[in-house]
């Protein structure tokens, strides 16, 4: 395996767990909880590929995925509570794993033939979707909408990605700074509360 699909996984895991913990923190027995991380792991991915035309799905042909998600069940299960205790660790791992989605709904769209501007959107839809969806299931407005730069940081990072593509940057440094950019924008729009002008009512 190579390290982008083991980061995938990883992203994937981390995904299942956000949703678990916000199942959880709204009542939901283990069933609910194991819906809501798993349609916040693959969601995104699930509806990019739906729009791609491509089949299988991804995570229907690669069952690594749904064991992953799987077992993140059991591990939120168990650590419960002291996960909240590590916030910063899993915003790390959550940035990390948007900046991947990213990047691989890009490098999916471009393969089928797709401009810049789709391949970017289709990049954006891996990396967000999910939580859209998670968010919508459990009866709030979706982050997205309403405060953070998360979409935004996703778009910008799918700019530098392409350049980089364009340029001939190396594939794994262009990984690199296309995962720092967006790791970058949400480090600081979180700590400078930094978000885009609300629509006036």
């Amino acid at each position: 395996m190579d390290l982008i699909y083991i980061l995938d996984l990883t992203g994937t895991f981390v995904f299942a767990i956000s949703g678990i913990r916000m199942a959880a923190r709204n009542d939901m027995d283990i069933f609910g909880a194991s819906v809501i991380g798993f349609v916040t792991a693959i969601g995104g991915g699930t509806v990019r590929d739906l729009l791609l035309d491509n089949h299988p799905i991804t995570w229907m042909s690669d069952m690594s995925y749904p064991i992953v998600i799987l077992a993140a069940l059991p591990f939120t299960y168990l650590a419960g509570k002291k996960l909240d205790n590590f916030t910063n660790t899993l915003f790390i791992f959550d940035t990390i794993g948007i900046a991947l989605f990213t990047m691989t709904g890009m490098e999916k769209a471009l393969s089928f033939g797709f401009n810049p501007f789709i391949a970017g959107t289709m990049g954006m839809i891996s990396a967000v979707v999910g939580g859209v969806i998670r968010d919508i299931l459990c009866r709030e407005i979706p982050l997205i909408f309403r405060k953070e730069i998360y979409a935004t940081a996703c778009l910008t990072g799918a700019v530098v990605f392409y350049l980089g593509i364009y340029s001939g940057l190396p594939e794994n440094l262009n990984y690199l700074l296309t995962t720092a950019v967006i790791i970058i924008i949400r480090t600081v729009a979180i700590r400078k509360n930094l978000s885009l002008p609300k629509m006036k009512a």
